[in-house]
């Protein structure tokens, strides 16, 4: 319980006339006794907030940058009208900054015996679980002198899913894929290894897919065409150790990988490929199997909502190892990982002829556009002296790129904003060539 601003500014005006004409405890007592007494009268009148009952409903998953409607139904079981502010608070990051006492504080009047629902909308800044932590009550009585108080635990979570923001890319990187699969007007020759059809010959096609057996058996030339393979197996893997954590722009390594990893899996599974994810980094942190092409991209979504980079230095030998026993045969195993030149020349060569010898291996690392635009910075000693450190870093991501590709690697190194495109297409260049 609580006195209001109401009751204080009574006490203080009812306290001057006192101070100036009659100074004394006597009259003090004789402007206060009535204010105590109707106080008294009005936290008898406010509704208790222990009793009153209280659920909520609504959303429990929202993507990154949306609005979350959590709904909270209020009973008043007594027979006394409730007046009431309420506060339902939630981590700071569930709103955007600067909003939160605005949106976590309402005014509500709910009738004897009835119910009302109020909505709170979250707009959260982070991925992630949100959960509601308590929920204030302040009930008024009729006058707004006195008020009553509690506190209500009312348990609700609300999932913080990836935003997927590369899914603007998918039409163009499926067209793709149909043109490649021979299932659109343009006369392209799908260049996988799965034969599915024979038709007539026209100029432009390429002699070496003429079938001379079946020519023979005809009056027109026969070519054969191609489409490429289904079924494959692709194993993503997300390195969540310390270089994950590393911010490029407004957000951490760890969710550009993610972007790029969800539109390669929605492609691939699209594809009629099936799609497991690892994120790892001295332990598993998530690992998703055996869904088929319609769930793969909400279980993708949903396991990585919870994942933070941890700030430890990834187990190279651990994660190869797990990896080999999440895909026991040949399969593209793709790494979102960095392109530094420590983490790459101490931990993951050391073992990666180890994934080399029984998949084909494609590592996609995020690059920081402001390195690049350090390179051009010029005008006084600082500037060079950072266009300098920009290109010798440069240099070592290229020479460290290379080290992979000797050993077959195929390297997508690029930037936030085109990790996703670029990985896709390093996808569809894999399956033209054949090599899933």
């Amino acid at each position: 319980m609580a006195l209001t601003g109401r009751a204080a500014l009574l006490a203080a005006l009812g306290s001057l006339p006192v101070g100036i004409w009659d100074p004394s405890w006597t009259g003090i007592l004789a402007v206060n006794a009535p204010l105590l007494a109707a106080c008294a009268c009005d936290f008898a009148l406010a509704a208790p907030v222990r009793r009153l009952g209280l659920t909520r409903s609504g959303d429990t998953s929202v993507r990154l940058g949306e609005a979350a409607d959590v709904t909270l139904t209020i009973t008043n079981p007594s027979n006394r009208p409730l007046r009431a502010h309420l506060r339902d608070a939630w981590p700071p990051s569930s709103w955007q900054p600067g909003t939160e006492v605005a949106a976590s504080r309402q005014r509500l009047t709910v009738p004897a015996g009835e119910r009302r629902r109020i909505t709170t909308r979250l707009r959260p800044t982070r991925r992630g679980d949100r959960q509601a932590d308590r929920l204030t009550i302040r009930s008024f009585g009729p006058l707004g002198l006195f008020s009553r108080q509690g506190t209500h635990k009312v348990p609700w979570t609300v999932r913080v899913l990836p935003p997927f923001t590369s899914r603007k890319h998918l039409p163009s990187k499926l067209a793709r894929l149909r043109e490649l699969d021979g299932r659109t007007s343009v006369l392209t020759r799908g260049e996988g290894t799965e034969f599915d059809s024979l038709r007539e010959y026209v100029p432009g096609d390429d002699t070496r897919s003429i079938d001379w057996r079946a020519t023979a058996r005809q009056s027109t030339v026969a070519v054969r065409t191609w489409r490429p393979e289904r079924d494959r197996h692709i194993l993503l893997v997300l390195d969540t150790g310390r270089t994950s954590a590393g911010r490029v722009g407004d957000a951490p390594r760890l969710d550009a990988s993610m972007d790029a990893a969800l539109l390669l899996a929605t492609l691939a599974s699209r594809a009629g490929d099936r799609v497991d994810l690892l994120a790892y980094d001295r332990r598993v942190r998530a690992l998703v199997q055996g869904r088929t092409a319609g769930d793969v991209l909400p279980s993708l979504v949903n396991a990585m909502a919870t994942l933070e980079p941890e700030l430890i230095e990834t187990d190279a030998r651990g994660l190869t190892a797990m990896a080999l026993r999440t895909a026991p045969r040949h399969s593209l195993i793709v790494l979102l990982t960095t392109l530094d030149a420590a983490p790459i020349e101490e931990g993951l060569l050391p073992v990666l002829s180890q994934l080399t010898q029984r998949h084909t291996v494609l590592l996609a690392s995020v690059a920081d556009p402001h390195i690049a635009r350090m390179t051009t910075a010029r005008g006084n000693t600082d500037a060079v002296y950072e266009a300098a450190a920009a290109a010798q870093a440069q240099t070592e991501r290229h020479r460290t790129a290379e080290q992979l590709r000797r050993y077959g690697v195929t390297v997508v190194d690029a930037t936030p904003e085109e990790l996703a495109p670029a990985l896709a297409d390093a996808y569809l260049a894999l399956k033209t060539a054949g090599r899933l």
